[in-house]
């Protein structure tokens, strides 16, 4: 059965919290938003993730009255060194006045706060997107829910699901790396400082997420296969070699993996159709820049719709105003992830020198830290 034709002023794919904090942005402006997703708002009770949100975003979010203060756990200290070679780094919050560098909440509790402040009716859940047919000033869409076949025209479709496929429009880049992530009880307590250590066989993140860390650890493919088929006592032994001793391990809950490539979509725009957060570019995890770029993806969009509606200026405006953040959230992560990946002698002295420079000069300290806590561009 196919139902009539709706009209819409922003139909948004993808109801996660990039998506939806797009939605809510947009909420109070003349540009009305509805999100639909494929899947049930409930799945996101299962997903092990836990995101690394900068200051800036906590701004944004906060502005939007969805920032999940009881479960976020700030990052007070960062410390940052390389295995086996010397030089280290230290950030402090107190160096720039805030009350964390950063924080750290489960994906889930992110997306409950912003899922709290949309109405019911704004989101479809269980629903698929059956085409995409674009049209000089809107987008025709079929949808497909509990059976029914709706077909919308929207002036706009925003895509914030999933990540770039591989397709001629994205670059792609494999760093032959695999993210295994858990959360570990650390003894002793963990004192609200994480902690960025990097390896030969890449980046090992510990990020404080309640009373336990929450761990990243990036390996070769080969080597993920071994540590995900460690029980956890051999998990946590092997995380305790790659890590060293200066904390202990004590206990460990359940492991997933994730493939880790760069992905850059070229074009952010084409025609009334726009790729935001994760369909936009994927980043490696390494000092926890993706998710926030993600954010600032959809922050910006709805400051560029609520200022001049939508129009092709406008969307072109939005990714021109996009494109230093996104290219440099992309060559900063990028390149330490290939500068410290390596036990080759003349660069791992480099980069020993650089971990002792970023401490003792603060200036190279505040440029790396202020990206990391605002991005490109200031927030509200």
């Amino acid at each position: 059965m196919t139902e009539a034709t709706r009209r819409l002023d922003v139909l948004i794919i993808g109801a996660g919290p990039v998506g939806m904090t797009l939605a809510q942005a947009l909420a109070d402006g003349p540009c009305t938003p509805l999100l639909v997703d494929r899947r049930r708002l409930e799945a996101r009770q299962d997903d092990p993730r836990a995101l690394a949100l900068s200051h800036g975003a906590r701004q944004l979010l906060e502005s939007l009255g969805a920032w999940p203060r009881q479960a976020a756990t700030p990052i007070e200290t960062i410390h940052i060194s390389h295995r086996g070679g010397f030089g280290r780094a230290l950030m402090d919050r107190q160096e720039y006045g805030l009350d964390a560098l950063g924080y750290v909440v489960r994906y889930r509790d992110l997306a409950a706060a912003l899922a709290r402040r949309i109405p019911a009716g704004d989101i479809l859940e269980e629903t698929e997107v059956l085409d995409l047919i674009p049209g000089p000033d809107h987008v025709s869409v079929a949808l497909r829910r509990h059976g029914k076949v709706q077909r919308l025209e929207a002036g706009l479709v925003v895509h914030a699901e999933g990540t770039p496929a591989d397709e001629p429009g994205v670059r792609v880049s494999d760093y032959h790396q695999h993210a295994v992530i858990a959360e570990v009880r650390p003894r002793p307590a963990h004192g609200k400082r994480a902690w960025e250590r990097f390896t030969a066989d890449g980046p090992l993140a510990l990020l404080p997420l309640g009373d336990d860390y929450s761990v990243v650890f990036t390996l070769p493919p080969d080597k993920a296969d071994r540590i995900m088929a460690l029980d956890d006592a051999g998990f946590l032994a092997a995380l305790q070699a790659q890590f060293g001793g200066r904390l202990d391990f004590t206990a460990a809950g359940p492991r997933a993996r994730y493939p880790l490539a760069l992905r850059m979509r070229r074009e952010l725009v084409k025609g009334r159709e726009v790729w935001i957060g994760n369909t936009a570019q994927t980043l490696h995890p390494v000092s926890g820049q993706g998710f926030n770029l993600g954010l600032r993806d959809a922050w910006q969009l709805a400051e560029a719709l609520l200022a001049g509606g939508i129009s092709d200026a406008t969307l072109a405006g939005y990714a021109r105003a996009r494109r230093p953040d996104r290219q440099g959230g992309a060559l900063f992560t990028d390149s330490i992830v290939r500068a410290f990946s390596t036990d080759f002698g003349p660069i791992k002295l480099a980069r020993g020198l650089g971990l002792l420079a970023l401490d003792l000069f603060p200036p190279a300290r505040h440029f790396i830290a202020k990206r990391m806590i605002w991005g490109a561009r200031a927030w509200p």
